[in-house]
C-alpha cells in the first residue's frame, strides 16, 4: 500500500527554485564580469608600421620645396623696327653669339626713309659750310672797315697835334685847329662803334652757326636712327648663349616691340623653388640651401623671396654656389631644402603622419612588452622630416609615426 508524502514534493520544488535562482545569479555575475573586461587589443605586424625613437640634441629646422632650374640671365629679343619676316636663320637649341643674326626682316619704306635722311644730312652740312663762308666774309669786311677808320683816326690825330703847335705860332688859325680836333674825335668815336659792331657781328655769327650746327646734328641723328632701324631689320642675339625660343615664321608682319626670340646663358643657372606659404614665413635672405638635381646635390643660398603668394606657394630664388653636375640644363626639375635654423638641446622625433607644428596629436607609445598605448603628445616647431616634442614623451621613447587612423577606437594595440 502506497503512502502519500506531500513534504517530499515540496522539498523537490524548493530545490528546483534554489537551483534556478543560483544559476540566474551566477549568470548575472558572469555578465557583469564580461562587460567590465576591456576589448581585446588588435594585433598589428611590427613591419607594417613606422616606429621612431625620441632623441635629444641638435635640431635642424628645414623646409622643402620643388622647383626648376632657370638661367640667371635671360634676354628677350624684340623687334625694334617694323617689318616682314623674310628668313629665320637660327632654330631653337642652337648656341649663338652676340652678333649672330637670328631673323631677317624687310621694310622698303624704312630703307627709303634712311636714304632721304642721308640726303638731308648732306644738304644740311652743305648749308653749314656755305653759311660759314658767308659769315666769315662779312666778318672780314667789317674788320677791313675798322682798319680804314683806324687809319683815318690816326691821321686826324697827327694833324691835330701838328696844328696845335702851329696855332701857338699864329701860322694856323684856331678855327682850322678846332675843325681838325673835332674830326679826330669823330673818327675816334667811329673806331669804337666799328669795334662794337665787330663784337656783335661775332656773337651773331656764333648764334647762326650754332643754329645751323644744331640742325645738322638733328639731321645727322635722324640719319643714324634710320640707318640703325635698317640695321635692326637683321635681328641679332645680343648676348652669347643658347637660343631657347623663336616666336616668328617667314612672311609674318611684325610691329616694333614684338618678342622675336629668347636667349639664355645656360652656364649660370638659379633654382626657383616653390615653398608652401605656411612654411615660407621663416625663410630669410642668404639662408643655406641644398638643391637636389637628381644627379647630385649642389649648395646654394637664398637670393630672393617673392612677396606674392601664387596657388598657395611662395617662389624662392636660390643662387647655386657649388659645381653643377653634368647633365644639368634649364627647366630641369629639382628639389631644394632650405635650412632655417639650428637649435641646441631639443627633444625631437620623426615627423608623424598628419603631425603639424604647434599642435597636439595622439601617438601610440611602445611600453616594452609588445604593447603600444595611446598617449597625447604636444608638438612644437617642425622641420622637413623631424618635429620638436614639447610634452608627452621623453628621450628614448619609441612611438608609431605612421597613419594609425584604422585604430582610432582603440587605446592599445599589440605589436607582433
Amino acid at each position: 500500500m502506497d503512502i502519500k508524502r506531500p513534504d517530499l514534493k515540496q522539498k523537490r520544488k524548493r530545490k528546483q527554485l534554489i537551483g534556478v535562482v543560483s544559476g540566474t545569479a551566477v549568470m548575472a555575475v558572469l555578465m557583469i564580469i564580461l562587460f567590465r573586461l576591456e576589448p581585446a587589443a588588435p594585433k598589428v605586424e611590427r613591419s607594417t608600421v613606422w616606429i621612431d625613437r625620441v632623441q635629444r640634441g641638435e635640431f635642424v629646422r628645414q623646409v622643402r620645396g620643388p622647383g626648376t632650374l632657370v638661367p640667371k640671365e635671360i634676354r628677350l629679343i624684340a623687334a625694334t623696327s617694323e617689318g616682314r619676316v623674310e628668313r629665320v636663320l637660327v632654330k631653337a637649341g642652337a648656341r649663338v653669339e652676340p652678333d649672330t643674326v637670328l631673323v631677317e626682316l624687310s621694310n622698303p619704306e624704312l630703307v627709303r626713309q634712311a636714304e632721304e635722311a642721308g640726303w638731308s644730312g648732306e644738304a644740311a652740312e652743305a648749308d653749314l659750310r656755305s653759311l660759314e663762308a658767308e659769315l666769315s666774309r662779312e666778318l672780314l669786311d667789317a674788320r677791313a672797315g675798322l682798319a680804314v677808320v683806324k687809319a683815318d683816326q690816326q691821321g686826324a690825330q697827327l694833324q691835330m697835334e701838328a696844328e696845335a703847335d702851329l696855332v701857338k705860332q699864329g701860322i694856323v688859325s684856331r678855327l682850322q685847329f678846332r675843325q681838325s680836333e673835332l674830326r679826330a674825335q669823330q673818327l675816334e668815336i667811329r673806331v669804337g662803334l666799328e669795334q662794337q659792331r665787330i663784337q656783335e657781328l661775332g656773337a651773331s655769327i656764333q648764334a647762326q652757326l650754332a643754329a645751323q650746327q644744331a640742325r645738322v646734328e638733328q639731321v645727322r641723328r635722324l640719319k643714324q636712327r634710320r640707318e640703325q632701324q635698317v640695321a635692326d631689320l637683321q635681328v641679332r642675339a645680343g648676348i652669347a648663349g643658347v637660343l631657347q625660343i623663336v616666336n616668328v615664321e617667314p612672311g609674318e608682319q611684325l610691329a616694333p616691340g614684338f618678342n622675336v626670340a629668347r636667349v639664355a646663358q645656360p652656364e649660370e643657372l638659379i633654382a626657383e623653388l616653390r615653398v608652401a606659404e605656411t612654411q615660407a614665413r621663416d625663410i630669410q635672405m642668404d639662408q643655406k640651401v641644398e638643391v637636389d638635381t637628381r644627379n647630385g646635390v649642389v649648395e646654394g643660398r637664398v637670393i630672393r623671396i617673392d612677396p606674392a603668394v601664387l596657388n598657395g606657394t611662395v617662389q624662392v630664388d636660390v643662387e647655386l654656389i657649388g659645381q653643377l653636375p653634368s647633365g644639368v640644363r634649364p627647366d630641369l626639375s629639382v628639389d631644394g631644402v632650405i635650412e632655417l635654423e639650428r637649435l641646441e638641446d631639443v627633444l625631437y622625433v620623426g615627423r608623424p603622419a598628419y603631425g603639424q607644428s604647434n599642435s597636439t596629436v595622439s601617438l601610440f607609445r611602445l611600453d616594452g612588452d609588445g604593447n603600444a598605448l595611446r598617449s597625447p603628445v604636444s608638438l612644437g616647431r617642425a622641420s622637413v622630416n623631424l618635429i620638436e616634442v614639447v610634452a608627452g614623451l621623453q628621450a628614448g621613447d619609441q612611438v608609431i609615426l605612421s597613419d594609425t587612423s584604422a585604430w582610432d577606437e582603440h587605446d592599445r594595440i599589440r605589436l607582433e
